[in-house]
């Protein structure tokens, strides 16, 4: 019945504006494929089950990544509660899964972040919260996704870290798509977790990806 739709709206274009306009108007109607990035370097943590989790775990799965830690008493809340309304969005897809990164290993271990997740209602089977090697997972989110992470003692908390999410697809890579800044489109790269405009862009590239 889509089909059939779209069939009479090229129809109508042809009747109205010619066979020209046809190329022009159609390719408007078309969504836009999602900018490829980097591929997600190799990686190996512990989750809240202490399993080991690494890049296998996600093979053929979208997820999206984010860098928090269960202390934190700035930006860390409104980004669970925006990575909720992604939890129930996606609910119960096999093929969909989040890796949360604590950027506090020492504090965060596999018991804590147990807690934490069923503290916040994160329920869903493919939502990892990683703990690990402090180098690796600072190595990760700084060279590995440029996404800053860091020790500062002034600041309240203890660390500063990004607010954005990450979207990967099910080969790896970093994906995103392009915004309108006047009279250039440009990639995000990443989704501002803060921000619940971005986290319903986010939604609806997920289910491109899952598309694909």
């Amino acid at each position: 019945m889509q089909k059939k739709y779209t069939y009479i709206g090229i129809a109508f274009i042809v009747l109205v504006f010619g066979t020209w306009a046809v190329p022009k108007i159609v390719s408007k109607l078309q969504p836009k494929a999602l900018v490829r990035f980097e591929k997600v370097p190799n990686f190996s943590f512990t989750n809240q089950y202490d399993k080991t989790v690494d890049n296998s775990t996600f093979k053929n799965k979208v997820y999206v990544v984010e860098f928090f830690y269960t202390r934190c008493p700035t930006i860390c809340p409104k980004m669970n509660e925006n990575m909720l309304i992604i939890q129930k969005a996606f609910y119960g897809n096999p093929n969909f899964g989040i890796a949360s990164i604590s950027i506090n290993p020492t504090f965060d271990t596999s018991q804590i972040l147990l807690d934490y997740a069923k503290e916040k209602g994160a329920t869903l089977k493919n939502w990892h919260f990683l703990t690990g090697n402090k180098d690796s997972i600072y190595n990760l989110a700084n060279t590995g996704f440029k996404l800053y992470a860091g020790i500062n003692t002034e600041v309240e908390g203890g660390f500063e870290h990004s607010g954005l999410f990450a979207l990967i697809d099910k080969n790896g890579f970093i994906r995103s798509r392009t915004v309108k800044r006047g009279d250039m489109e440009n990639p995000i790269k990443f989704y501002d977790g803060l921000d619940i405009n971005q986290v319903e862009m986010l939604k609806e590239d997920i289910k491109k990806l899952l598309a694909e």
